[in-house]
């Protein structure tokens, strides 16, 4: 029978809100399901959570970390200039990124104006030796910038698979102002990838094509080779074309017929004067017949592809299991670089949270104070300019001054 108007929107209603409430519960358990592994905001206590490697510290070149606040967001900040920073932070229970969405995230800022030195973190195994970890120590995921000169300014990610590590095929740029910045890796569970910097999207794709984890899917086929007459040269010498009888007698140099023999030459003691060459004009070059076309041209010959027999797809390309650390080995030529919040998840919604409660909350706070720094600074420093400019002109006009009366002096003298 009919519904009645009031018994269908009874009904349309009653499918909406059970609708409505399907969502919401997706959602709650999409937010009870999200996972935190480790968050670090630096504070008094960081210096519990994190140990500083023994590498470098018998040649006295290993630099240390000092806690800084008030520095745009505050955090730990490489201290010494030309050292080598080596610490790590273990975290429990380690976990396993198989299956899952994985963001590392963290801020860096280069305070000091950086010109050699890296500030990437790397995500460690739960196994690692905190006081022997050093460049060599092995890791699943190295992420964030690197600078060096104006040459290098990227923004690395490196991934280890099988115990080899691989770079991103791509180049990411670096930022290299003295403000903060927040980096952030995405490597999803579907095989793909995304880079952001501030929350701006900078690269991303999919794992496989990124970087050179496994082998080509298809090679050259092997058992086939380019046939011996094959021509694959669209242009030909005409044959009709015949060097002409006398292209070869025209010279490439004549004796100039402006130069004249010096009146002072003498034969006897100089030899036979000679007119010096210069280019003929009506030279024509070495001959060379026309180019037509190729009647046999077959065109670029491409050598046939074959499935590579090597080649086994792996859904697992950036995934990990028994990650328990994170750590920061660096080499930093002039030191500076404050690093903070540091999180890895599962969430993005978890990693941009704590973006906007930090860096998005400060940002235009942090970019104000900069800016009337560098104001004040070149203020400054034209102030200072002018100050010893005035200072060396006074030093000047006293100099000649005194010379002057020097010179008066000595003229009374004579006069006497």
């Amino acid at each position: 029978s009919t519904l009645r108007p009031i018994e269908l929107f009874a009904r349309q209603t009653l499918n909406m809100r059970s609708t409505l409430f399907a969502v919401c519960l997706l959602a709650l358990l999409a937010v009870a399901s999200a996972e935190t592994f480790y968050k670090e905001q630096f504070d008094d206590s960081w210096t519990d959570r994190w140990v500083q490697s023994d590498h470098k510290k018998s040649e006295g070149t290993a630099g240390e970390f000092k806690l800084v606040k008030g520095e745009g967001f505050g955090g730990i900040k490489t201290s010494q200039d030309a050292r080598f920073y080596a610490y790590t932070s273990k975290f429990t229970p380690a976990f396993s990124t198989v299956g899952k969405d994985f963001i590392v995230q963290y801020s860096a800022k280069h305070s000091q104006k950086i010109d050699c030195g890296g500030a990437y973190l790397k995500v460690l195994p739960a196994d690692v030796d905190q006081k022997k970890f050093n460049g060599d120590s092995e890791y699943a995921i190295m992420f964030g910038p690197d600078i060096c000169g104006t040459t290098t300014k990227k923004v690395h990610v490196i991934f280890n698979y099988k115990g080899k590590n691989h770079l991103i095929k791509k180049e990411i740029s670096a930022p290299t102002d003295q403000l903060t910045h927040v980096y952030t890796l995405i490597v999803k569970a579907d095989g793909t990838y995304e880079v952001q910097i501030d929350g701006e999207k900078k690269e991303s794709g999919k794992l496989e094509e990124d970087w050179d984890f496994l082998p080509s899917k298809m090679i050259k086929d092997p058992s086939v080779s380019k046939p011996s007459d094959w021509v694959d040269e669209p242009l030909m010498d005409d044959p009709q074309d015949v060097k002409p009888a006398d292209w070869d007698k025209t010279p490439k140099t004549i004796p100039d017929p402006e130069a004249e023999k010096p009146e002072d030459w003498d034969d006897e003691t100089d030899g036979e004067w000679e007119a010096p060459q210069i280019d003929n004009p009506e030279y024509k070059g070495e001959w060379k017949a026309k180019r037509i076309a190729n009647p046999s041209y077959k065109g670029k010959w491409t050598h046939p592809e074959i499935e590579n027999p090597e080649y086994k797809s792996d859904a697992t390309l950036g995934q990990y299991n028994n990650l328990g650390a994170v750590g920061f080995e660096l080499w930093q030529v002039k030191a500076g670089t404050i690093f903070d919040n540091i999180i890895l998840t599962d969430s993005l919604e978890e990693a941009v949270a704590l973006r906007d409660a930090t860096w998005g909350a400060e940002k235009d706070a942090e970019k104000a104070a900069f800016d009337k720094e560098e104001k004040d600074r070149l203020a400054k420093e034209e102030a200072d300019r002018k100050k010893a400019e005035e200072e060396r002109k006074a030093a000047e006009e006293k100099k000649a001054a005194e010379e002057e009366e020097e010179e008066d002096e000595d003229d009374n003298k004579d006069e006497l």
